[in-house]
């Protein structure tokens, strides 16, 4: 498994599993377990998920030792606020079986992001928290909180897929520093043209991989971690099976071109989004 190392010298794999809706307690944690013994080490959960008992378990009967383990999880907005903040990331700790956490991001830039962001500071400096950062943060967004603290994000994990690659965030968290990391890298399979287009068929035939691995790699080169979710084996085992082949610069720029700035989960500078978030 190929890694990314952070601004702060913290090594994270390129890859990882997301578990949005892993949420059957017998079967997540089987799920989970499997994708440990496949080879993945980077596991993301999130307080809104509400799995994180389902993660842990899984860690804890793995047979691997937490140490080897990547472990984020984010914590939901509307506990930003004092002293539910810090109380929620002790629940999360408890709930996941661990005293630490390798990366804890603040889930949605909505709420008391300030005093969220300086909860993640103060966990970050005591050691509790390896590396902190952000999700579905946008380029105002992110500037605004580098302006006014004093840490900046380790990542950002933001949607991004062929269709949603946010190009202009991209630079701006290459420029500072900050990882990009890709959660629906696939876009939940919601647009279905996106692994038929001639230009990922067309690269995927020449390298004997499918469109998805095509897409992954085309990420991961790019120096873009992604947390892809799967149920089944073999498709855990594709979507680590990367790095046996490297794109050419044209092929790249191939892919790039697919980007239409089509997000198909959600974006937070969006105002019907965010309204219709605020509704649920």
């Amino acid at each position: 498994m190929e890694t990314i190392t952070l601004y702060n010298g913290v090594v994270m794999p390129l890859v990882g599993l997301g578990t949005f809706k892993i949420d059957d307690a017998a079967a997540g944690e089987a799920n989970i377990i499997d994708a440990i013994h496949c080879g993945y080490r980077l596991l993301d959960t999130a307080q809104a998920y509400g799995n994180e008992e389902i993660v842990g378990k899984a860690v804890k009967r793995s047979g691997v030792d937490r140490h080897e383990l990547f472990l984020t999880t984010k914590i939901w907005y509307r506990s930003f606020e004092s002293p539910d903040c810090e109380k929620s990331v002790e629940a999360s700790l408890r709930k996941l079986g661990t005293d630490y956490l390798d990366l804890l991001l603040l889930h949605w830039p909505y709420g008391n992001i300030y005093n969220a962001w300086r909860t993640l500071e103060k966990l970050y400096q005591a050691g509790t928290v390896r590396a902190i950062g952000v999700s579905n943060f946008m380029e105002s967004q992110l500037l605004d909180l580098l302006e006014f603290n004093d840490v900046a994000p380790a990542v950002d994990q933001v949607e991004t897929h062929l269709r949603c690659q946010y190009p202009s965030l991209h630079a701006l968290l290459r420029e500072r520093g900050i990882a990009h990391q890709a959660y629906s890298p696939f876009g939940r399979f919601k647009d279905p043209t996106m692994f038929t287009a001639p230009a990922i068929t067309a690269i995927s035939e020449k390298y004997g991989k499918t469109p998805q691995q095509i897409a992954l790699r085309f990420f991961t080169q790019d120096g873009i971690s992604v947390v892809p979710k799967s149920m089944r084996r073999e498709r855990l085992l594709a979507n680590k099976d990367l790095f046996d082949i490297s794109l050419t610069d044209e092929e790249m720029t191939a892919l790039r071109q697919m980007n239409s700035d089509l997000y198909l989960i959600g974006n937070s500078q969006d105002g019907a989004f965010t309204k219709a978030f605020f509704a649920r």
